[in-house]
């Protein structure tokens, strides 16, 4: 995966995390970790809910997309996340079901002085196939100047 230093970085500029698909086994786990609501942890009741099938929890998309992809572009330059806002779960996100995420920097204020910048980082996740998105949220993140590569 790239590592971006903060000369790539610019106001409008977005970045692809790939694809992400999980599977039953992978959101029965999370769930029972994070999230233990019986439509994330148990087939048969979560066939009778309103989604008709096992459905990941709100946070496992965002949370598996950062680790797999957002960290390895841009973690080495972290010094802090300061808030996340507009969190919409639009859609459901079932098992075997391919999620691409896409971020985009829709705030971006450096201060040379102190050798960090501020970046609102606007996610986007959407199905693979029909587009449509899954989520949407902004994460804002106070991050190295003085990196030269991460």
């Amino acid at each position: 995966m790239e590592k971006y230093s903060y000369k790539d970085f610019a106001l409008n500029k977005s970045f692809n995390l790939g694809v992400v698909t999980l599977s039953e086994q992978e959101i029965i786990d999370y769930a029972k970790l994070n999230d233990p609501l019986e439509f994330h942890t148990n087939k048969e009741v979560a066939m009778k809910s309103i989604f008709k099938g096992l459905v990941s929890s709100g946070s496992q998309i965002l949370n598996t997309f950062h680790v797999r992809s957002w960290v390895k572009m841009f973690g080495e330059s972290i010094l802090c996340g300061l808030e996340i806002n507009n969190w919409k779960l639009l859609k459901p996100v079932y098992a075997n079901q391919a999620i691409k995420g896409k971020v985009t920097i829709a705030f971006f204020k450096p201060n040379p002085e102190k050798k960090h910048c501020v970046i609102t980082w606007h996610y986007e996740f959407a199905d693979e196939k029909s587009g449509e998105l899954v989520q949407k949220l902004d994460i804002t993140v106070m991050h190295k100047m003085d990196q030269v590569s991460f």
